[in-house]
């Protein structure tokens, strides 16, 4: 069903770890204008480099075929050392969004105690095996582990694939010293069963199967679009310091008249 004069037609995806990277301005944008990262300007590289105000940290974004295109450098402070986190190109932006916001939040504390299974043993998910560690979700095809031990605990690894013992669709990983609630952050988001949208001029996965992935096709406001990315800016650039936020909540539109197909 075409689109109307003024609307375009977007598919809300679920699971939302099958719906492909997204537009990276969802992250790139509200880290230099809501957080003030500073970036280079190089345009014969494809490339974006984005640092923290304190210099500590380096985004880094960078088609890469044979490796991650998502790339964060923490250098080492007090009480821990130096980290990293990673993401292939078709990682979710809401998923690394939720990643980014929690580090840029002013009142988000490293000291707590947090625990990044917890979000997916609260939806159901569980171990793969007799054996395996980590965590697999109900359908199969999203799996979360830490290399290891209790007493030397290692990386994170997030792996998505796009039918059970299949190739993986895109894998993110957390080095060993990632602060736990970064982690957290990233798999509450991962477990958040609320669809995210993709216009047809974003990144997706091809069509999958329809018993395991969801499309509902949308027409919505184009000016709804537009607007969106503004109000994620302005939302994490009036974060209070010190006082607790509301988490900015995934790319929704309001309800309209949509199709399944």
């Amino acid at each position: 069903m075409p689109s109307t004069a003024g609307t375009v037609e977007v598919a809300f995806i679920t699971p939302r770890h099958l719906a492909g990277g997204g537009d990276p301005a969802w992250i790139t944008v509200p880290l230099h204008r809501a957080s003030g990262w500073s970036h280079g300007d190089d345009p014969l590289m494809p490339r974006v480099l984005l640092s923290s105000p304190d210099q500590k940290a380096l985004l880094r974004l960078e088609p890469d075929p044979a490796g991650p295109w998502w790339t964060l450098q923490h250098t080492a402070e007090d009480g821990r050392p130096a980290w990293y986190a990673s993401f292939g190109a078709r990682t979710p932006v809401e998923l690394i969004a939720a990643f980014t916001d929690t580090l840029t939040d002013p009142v988000k504390s490293a000291a707590e105690s947090h625990d990044p299974f917890g979000p997916l043993r609260h939806v159901t998910w569980s171990p793969p095996a007799i054996g395996a560690d980590g965590l697999v979700s109900p359908d199969g095809t999203a799996y979360v582990q830490r290399l290891g031990s209790a007493e030397d605990p290692g990386s994170w690894f997030v792996t998505a694939t796009l039918a059970p013992n299949r190739p993986p669709a895109w894998q993110a990983r957390f080095g060993a010293h990632t602060p736990p609630h970064l982690v957290t952050a990233f798999t509450t988001a991962l477990a958040d069963p609320d669809p995210v949208y993709r216009t047809a001029g974003e990144q997706r996965l091809p069509p999958l199967n329809p018993h395991l992935v969801a499309r509902k096709y949308v027409d919505v406001p184009a000016a709804y679009l537009a607007a969106a990315l503004e109000d994620r800016v302005r939302s994490l650039a009036t974060r209070p310091a010190g006082t607790p936020t509301t988490p900015i909540p995934a790319r929704h539109s309001p309800p309209q008249r949509g199709h399944n197909r």
